[in-house]
């Protein structure tokens, strides 16, 4: 019962926390260091974001059939706009690996995304339109999506502000820093399913019922948290989270410093 707990707090969290811009990578590395071994599992990480995945497949749904039949040029965007976080991505698996589980690099990085938010709700209101956006810009987001490999730097909150700044409305801002997701986690659940693999024992210390039950619970909850975020967006509320990141990220810094 204490695993299934453990599994369903980890998926919860990453549910919210990978649409809402809060940082899921920070949450679950900051949970992960207070839950043990467990919070370090390469198999319930993947699991879990593969439920998250389904949860942007099932809202955006149209938009990705739009793109395979008609809105082709947007794969393109999406490609270039994800090169920047494959190039940053590879360089700190490789170089830093500390870097993705420092619960302290977590807490500080949640007080930069407060302040990132802080900076949305400032932007002044754009008309533009994702499907309209130059090479440049789609790339100029993506390097705002590879900021937020730090654990901490939430992937929604860094692109959608990065979207604005690049001129489209909140509604496509968030269309298109979910478009992104879709190859950021698929690398990204690639590259963990190839070390867990590489190592010579893969299988999970955990039973195949609370992986699936993990997965299922991260994908209901990531649909819910997507809709929430969409809602938001268009009501202009998304830096309102602002007053979650910041003291929760002074409390994880204060916590491991005194």
């Amino acid at each position: 019962m204490t695993d299934l707990y453990r599994v369903l707090i980890l998926a919860v969290v990453q549910g919210i926390a990978e649409f809402l811009p809060i940082s899921s990578s920070g949450h679950l590395v900051i949970l992960g260091s207070m839950l043990g071994e467990l919070g370090e599992s390469a198999t319930l990480e993947i699991i879990l974001h593969a439920g998250t995945l389904g949860s942007i497949l099932v809202v955006y749904w149209r938009k990705i059939l739009d793109l395979i039949l008609r809105d082709r040029r947007v794969i393109g965007l999406m490609i270039v706009g994800t090169l920047p976080a494959v190039v940053v991505g590879l360089t700190i698996k490789e170089v830093f690996p500390w870097l993705i589980r420092s619960p302290l690099l977590a807490g500080a990085m949640l007080m930069v995304t407060g302040g990132l938010l802080i900076l949305l709700g400032r932007l002044p209101a754009r008309d533009g339109r994702y499907i309209a956006m130059s090479w440049v810009s789609a790339w100029v987001v993506g390097c705002f999506q590879a900021f937020a490999i730090l654990p901490g730097i939430s992937r929604s909150g860094s692109t959608i502000v990065g979207g604005r700044m690049m001129g489209l409305n909140n509604e496509d801002s968030v269309t298109f820093s979910f478009l992104l997701a879709i190859p950021a986690i698929c690398g990204a659940t690639t590259l963990a399913l190839k070390d867990l693999l590489s190592e010579e024992s893969a299988a999970s210390s955990l039973p195949v019922s609370l992986l699936v039950g993990g997965a299922i619970c991260s994908f209901l909850v990531g649909i819910v948290a997507l809709r929430w975020l969409i809602r938001w967006s268009r009501e202009d509320r998304l830096h309102w989270f602002t007053y979650w990141c910041i003291p929760a990220g002074a409390a994880v810094v204060a916590m491991h410093l005194i």
